[in-house]
């Protein structure tokens, strides 16, 4: 798809239905006074994620959710990388999940897949993706690297957070304090370079 070179969008559809990553994604919004709604809100249907990487399926849903609304759409796929799975669940970190998005399962199944493994190294990818209506689009990756714990702690956070202590943190991210998540997390350092992106096309103009 072309390359967007439009400013900071007034209003932005959060092309999501995981209200989990809406939070996150609004919170970290709030401090550029964009005007933010959801696809659930706008009855939007989830497209099929048929891409093979984040980027792909980030993406796909982006460019659904700009062409169907009508305005610019910000979609996040990410998921959870473990090292000794081979990268796994990867781009089907929410499908392990199951049909009832129980991700208490999800850490029981990499928990079982790791039985034996020593290495429990893990990194969260994020990749966002900004389209527009006229089908361009922009996208940014953000990592974090850490390790897994068991058994999960901690009520905060969503998906695989219980189980996921970022380097350097004695606490996982289903512990940490939501601000200071908000700071260091994948999801944070992919709008770091957004945010960037528009601050050097602002300058510039």
């Amino acid at each position: 798809m072309p390359v967007a070179n439009h400013g900071i969008p007034e209003r932005l559809v959060i092309a999501s239905h995981n209200q989990g990553k809406v939070r996150e994604i609004v919170d970290l919004l709030v401090p550029y006074g964009i005007e933010v709604t959801d696809a659930a809100a706008l009855g939007l249907e989830e497209p099929e994620e048929t891409g093979k990487t984040f980027v792909a399926n980030a993406e796909l849903k982006a460019l659904a959710a700009a062409k169907v609304s009508g305005k610019p759409a910000l979609a996040d796929d990410s998921g959870l990388a473990v090292t000794a799975l081979g990268g796994d669940p990867g781009i089907y970190s929410a499908r392990w999940a199951g049909p009832k998005r129980d991700f208490g399962l999800a850490m029981q199944r990499v928990e079982e897949a790791l039985s034996g493994k020593p290495d429990r190294s893990a990194h969260f990818v994020c990749c966002l993706c900004l389209a527009w209506p006229d089908g361009t689009t922009e996208v940014f990756e953000g990592r974090v690297d850490g390790t897994l714990v068991w058994p999960p702690r901690g009520d905060r956070g969503f998906g695989y957070d219980p189980m996921f202590q970022a380097e350097g943190e004695t606490v996982t991210f289903g512990e940490m304090n939501p601000a200071k998540k908000h700071a260091m997390s994948h999801r944070a350092r992919a709008f770091e370079k957004l945010i960037a992106a528009f601050a050097s096309r602002t300058q510039d103009e």
